[in-house]
């Protein structure tokens, strides 16, 4: 199971928001580049790079910064954020982008996402992001009216090589992770499943570790890395020591 230290990148710099609220703003960093290097230095094996600006207004707005913590980081990136065409996906992949998240184009626009999945096979993953089991699209800002029940089928036959799954309500909140509806996910697809959203202490990551038995292949930590609930170098050797 890997941890994943989110870089959540917005005007530049490396924040968090709360239930992913633009106006719910913490900032962490005026140096993404340089943050991806401190986690680096404290064990990360990989790094999850979200582009809220593109996000919202649903074009990259960040692709140099990406670009330069691709090249400055020495470990596989993943990213998501305002991926919503080919074009895009390519420019980011040339960056040396790893793997892709798609959030909004998997759901809204299947046979872009399809041709996508074929363009980059086994680099393309999908961000499940749920409110009460309804999932959001655009950012978090719109209903999409499907739930994961709804489209999990036809995203692991289109090709999707794993899924980020997000309760939401959860993320920056440091409450804990949504068990359950991650066991219902695990139960219901073969992919692997990354977790993200309430992850705060070491206690969180050692309720989770059992569940990599069912799939789940890693979790994202925001806030709480960066607070210092969760020591990430700390959390990293627990689980080297404990797979």
């Amino acid at each position: 199971m890997i941890l994943y230290p989110a870089i959540d990148i917005k005007d530049g710099q490396c924040v968090r928001l709360k239930q992913g609220l633009a106006d719910q703003v913490t900032v962490f960093s005026p140096d993404p580049v340089a943050m991806a290097a401190h986690w680096v230095g404290l064990g990360a094996k990989a790094l999850h790079v979200v582009d809220l600006d593109g996000a919202f207004s649903g074009e990259p707005k960040n692709k140099d910064l990406v670009a330069r913590i691709c090249q400055a980081a020495g470990v596989p990136v993943q990213l998501g954020g305002g991926i919503r065409d080919l074009a895009t996906a390519k420019t980011y992949a040339k960056a040396g982008v790893g793997r892709l998240i798609i959030g909004t184009m998997a759901l809204a626009d299947p046979g872009t996402f399809a041709a996508l999945c074929r363009e980059f096979p086994g680099r393309v993953g999908v961000s499940l992001d749920a409110t009460a089991g309804k999932l959001k699209t655009k950012g978090w800002v719109e209903d999409s009216g499907l739930t994961v029940d709804d489209v999990l089928p036809r995203l692991t036959e289109q090709g999707a090589a794993f899924l980020v799954y997000t309760d939401i309500s959860r993320d920056g909140m440091q409450t804990g992770v949504n068990l359950a509806a991650l066991e219902g996910l695990l139960a219901k697809t073969r992919l692997p499943v990354i977790a993200a959203g309430g992850v705060a202490t070491l206690d969180d990551l050692k309720t989770l570790r059992p569940l990599g038995a069912k799939g789940l292949a890693g979790v994202i930590s925001g806030r709480a890395i960066y607070t210092g609930t969760l020591d990430f170098g700390q959390a990293v050797t627990w689980l080297e020591e404990a797979s």
